[in-house]
């Protein structure tokens, strides 16, 4: 913001109120691609009686859903994305633009603040596994040799990686690491049947060293320090496929 603009205080003369909305990276970017000044999507507010506090979702445009780029491959984005509404806390929140010529305005005062969430569904749970196969992939290196190898190789009866291996198979308990992928698979398939589990019962499931399994846990679970679960892992929530059928229980 520049610091020799003027600051046009219309928007707090009329007492104008506005949300602070915090919305998924994806989604941003797909409201980037809208043409002009198009619709984007639909914000719909009910309220349900008198006291019921009011429900807020956002639905995307479908001709917006398609993603490009991941893993070389086309996926949908998630259309519904209901709101998680939090309260300013105290803070004075406010909101300005500035114009080409320095002008600054104040467009108002944020008088509500919310979570734009993604629905859980199939469509968002393959675009989260594409993200965490792009995010996981090793940078390639290319480098040019000066001088072409010339040396010969004998066969040898074992090579020193394979001995490698075999002595980390006997370490571990004849757990190797498998592929990370594979073992996300794993882990998304036993989470469908239970909701928490100890490290001791997926290191069962997975077959894999408990090192390894934790660090891949930690991008996809939170470990429970206390209460009725206490020292489980469980999904974090925009991992959990019964995220639903726990807010209707509520």
């Amino acid at each position: 913001m520049s610091e020799k603009g003027e600051v046009d205080l219309t928007g707090a003369k009329q007492n104008t109120g506005v949300w602070l909305v915090k919305v998924p990276k994806y989604l941003s970017q797909q409201w980037a691609k809208a043409s002009g000044r198009g619709e984007v999507g639909k914000l719909r507010i009910c309220k349900k009686g008198n006291q019921g506090k009011p429900e807020v979702s956002f639905t995307l445009n479908e001709e917006l859903t398609v993603i490009e780029g991941i893993e070389d491959k086309t996926v949908s984005a998630p259309r519904d994305h209901p709101f998680t509404m939090q309260s300013v806390g105290g803070q004075t929140l406010a909101v300005f633009t500035e114009t080409s010529s320095d002008k600054i305005a104040l467009e108002g005062v944020v008088v509500q603040r919310a979570e734009c969430r993604p629905a859980v569904n199939e469509s968002y749970m393959k675009l989260k596994r594409l993200q965490i196969e792009e995010s996981s992939k090793p940078t390639r290196l290319s480098k040019q040799l000066k001088n072409a190898v010339t040396n010969n190789y004998k066969p040898v009866a074992n090579h020193e990686y394979n001995r490698e291996y075999e002595r980390k198979k006997k370490e571990e308990g004849k757990r190797a690491r498998a592929d990370k992928q594979q073992v996300l698979d794993m882990l998304f398939s036993a989470f469908e049947k239970h909701q928490y589990y100890n490290v001791k019962d997926l290191v069962d499931i997975t077959k894999q060293p408990v090192i390894y399994l934790k660090e891949i846990l930690r991008d996809i679970g939170i470990y429970n320090v206390k209460g009725t679960h206490k020292n489980t892992w469980e999904l974090k929530p925009e991992y959990r496929h019964y995220q639903s059928e726990e807010k209707i229980d509520d």
